[in-house]
């Protein structure tokens, strides 16, 4: 079974920062990506960032230039610095792993709002 714990999550005002964890545990064979999507209610949930085991790095439009994906393999985590954070940001955000085993697994979310 495989546990991916996130934390971080919180309140914060628009234009203030914060980083979220997520670390990865259990049984795991061969990670190839961790990333964060993040869910609104009554919107589909949507990719945030992304990164390879090998480092390769990706980010949706909307996050690309103030949130930052990086990852720790020794530790099995990955990190997400969020700068600049709008309201828009307000969601709530899901930890990612594929891997070959297991193909796919979601953390339990955790809730961040961005008030204005």
């Amino acid at each position: 079974q495989v546990q991916l714990v996130e934390s971080g999550g919180g309140l914060v005002q628009a234009g203030g920062s914060l980083r979220l964890s997520c670390a990865a545990s259990g049984s795991i064979f061969s990670i190839n990506v961790m990333g964060w999507y993040r869910q609104v209610p009554g919107k589909q949930r949507e990719f945030v960032a992304g990164i390879t085991w090998s480092g390769t790095t990706n980010y949706a439009d909307s996050v690309r230039g103030r949130f930052t994906i990086s990852r720790d393999n020794a530790k099995n985590t990955v990190y997400l610095q969020m700068n600049s954070l709008k309201p828009e940001d307000t969601a709530v955000y899901y930890c990612n792993l594929k891997a070959t085993i297991p193909k796919n697994a979601w953390g339990q979310g955790t809730l961040i709002t961005v008030s204005s």
